[in-house]
Formats: C-alpha cells, sequence, structure tokens
C-alpha cells in the first residue's frame, strides 16, 4: 500500500511498536503512543532516564510497525482461518529533543491526539513536569510502507490498492 495509506494506519493505532538495537544488537521494542506532526515527524515522551533513551543515545535508528483493524475471521470462500488486518512499517532516526519550545509543542499534540477533551489541564501539567519529561524526536529516513488483508461485502480478497 502507498505511504499516504500507511501513515494514516501509523495515525490510528493507538500505539506503535519503536524497535532499536542496543549497543551489542540486542533487539529491543516496546510499544508508545506516538504523534505524527508532519509527513516524516513523530514525538514521544518519557522519563529522562532508562534503557531506550540510552540505546537511542547511542544507535538513533529506529524501525516503527503498527497494526489496527486486526480480526481474527474464516477466510468467506475458502474457509481458510486467516487474519484481517492493516499494518504499517517505518525507518527513521531518533534524536533526544532539547529546545523547551519544541518539547512543549511535541507535548501538545500528543496530548490534543490522545486526551484532547483534558487540554484546559495542559499548562498546569507542562508547568510541573517539563523539567522531568523527555521528548524524543523521529524523523523518517524513507517513505513507510503499508500491508492489509482485507474481504469486500461479496467475500473477495481485496488486493492491492483496492480501496472501498
Amino acid at each position: 500500500m502507498s505511504a499516504e495509506w500507511a501513515l494514516e494506519v501509523l495515525d490510528k493505532a493507538p500505539y506503535i511498536t519503536v524497535s532499536m538495537a542496543d549497543d551489542e544488537g540486542m533487539p529491543y521494542g516496546l510499544p508508545l503512543s506516538l504523534v505524527r506532526t508532519d509527513e516524516k515527524t513523530f514525538y514521544f515522551h518519557g522519563a529522562l532516564e532508562g534503557k531506550k533513551l540510552d540505546i537511542l543515545r547511542h544507535n538513533p535508528r529506529v524501525c516503527l510497525s503498527a497494526v489496527t483493524k486486526c480480526k481474527p475471521t474464516v477466510g468467506p470462500k475458502d474457509g481458510s482461518f486467516t487474519l484481517e488486518f492493516k499494518s504499517a512499517i517505518a525507518f527513521g532516526k531518533a534524536e533526544i529533543v532539547q529546545d523547551d519550545t519544541e518539547k512543549i509543542a511535541a507535548l501538545r499534540a500528543i496530548c490534543e491526539r490522545f486526551l484532547p477533551k483534558h487540554m484546559d489541564a495542559f499548562d498546569a501539567s507542562i508547568a510541573r513536569s517539563l523539567g522531568r519529561t523527555a521528548v524524543v524526536r523521529i524523523t523518517l529516513t524513507e517513505p513507510p510502507v503499508g500491508k492489509r488483508k482485507q474481504y469486500d461485502k461479496q467475500g473477495e480478497e481485496m488486493k492491492w490498492q483496492r480501496m472501498e
């Protein structure tokens, strides 16, 4: 599927798994709540210290993956056990944000995505916690790609790029 379609999957996923590798090559992946602010930029936040930040300082390359509309099903035509899904994957470079203005803008975007009805508490929360919150920017290094398995109303599998 197209990069635009893959970005939509990433936008709709409640969390995105961010995978990285430590300096010995050991993989490390964790589901995080990310927000996308433009065609190439994602943000997440967390504590100022921890394993993920240690890894990203030494190796900033990351892989993002997400799945939505995941539903086990029986194939309508052949009775096979299968899974309908929409998925996306993207590669990027992570950087810990140092600028407070960018950190606040990223945190605002995260809050607007996940807690839009509570934005009235945003400024007070920033005043309390900005100094103890890390924000990481991920810039995509290539366009994301997506895959899906989905059936139409007639039970036909919707092949590559077919939309309904």
